[in-house]
């Protein structure tokens, strides 16, 4: 298997960064009755959450994730089993940590965290999703659609893209991901998933720029 690249290319940095800028929702973070781990590929997604439970921003977690044909190969017992361990050895007590071991997408990520909640007795009315940088939009929108009334705090790892690449080790496959999750935004919410986002002009056109270069693993 040939060796993947984790340099960005210069003639694809600037609409790669684009997207990238246009994902992150730049939320201040403040302390919230829950913090929302979303299953993927990003261990990374567990490394933070374990980061701001110990900084004292919510009193609990839930990890939520099945697997996704990305992530089995990696984490063979399921996304949030996997963020879960991860979470214990880097010191989170396990009476702080809820598994959500079923969705399959950020919809039921959100729906199924809910009804968890929602059995458990625990009364929520803020919540912290803490998910892949370039989620966070659809994580966002996603969560005002089927838990409206719930205030919504988006945070990820704070690396730098070129940083991130490097963490993921596969500058193909991020690319990929923001494509695809930017495709999403406009897609997502004419099928009633989440509510609508402005897709700005430039990044509209960083978006068409990366499909024509061949970054369409990820679309549907």
């Amino acid at each position: 298997m040939p060796e993947r690249s984790t340099t960005l290319p210069d003639n694809l940095r600037a609409d790669v960064q684009t997207l990238w800028d246009y994902h992150d929702m730049h939320h201040e973070l403040r302390p919230t009755d829950v913090g929302i781990g979303l299953g993927s590929h990003d261990l990374g997604v567990a490394t933070y959450a374990a980061e701001l439970y110990q900084q004292g921003y919510f009193p609990r977690i839930v990890f939520t994730g099945a697997n996704a044909p990305t992530t089995v190969e990696r984490f063979p017992r399921g996304e949030a089993v996997h963020y879960r361990e991860h979470a214990l050895e880097l010191g989170i007590p396990d009476d702080a940590i809820l598994v959500e071991p079923e969705a399959r997408n950020t919809g039921d990520n959100i729906t199924l965290s809910r009804q968890l909640l929602e059995a458990r007795g625990i009364e929520v009315k803020s919540v912290m999703l803490i998910s892949r940088p370039y989620q966070q939009r659809r994580a966002f929108a996603t969560c005002k659609k089927l838990w409206p009334d719930v205030a919504v705090i988006c945070a990820s790892r704070p690396l730098p893209l070129d940083k991130y690449i490097v963490s993921i080790g596969d500058v193909d496959r991020v690319i990929n991901m923001l494509v695809g999750d930017t495709q999403r935004i406009k897609i997502y919410a004419k099928r009633g998933f989440a509510i609508a986002q402005e897709v700005p002009l430039v990044v509209r056109k960083s978006y068409q720029n990366l499909v024509q270069a061949g970054f369409n693993s990820r679309l549907l």
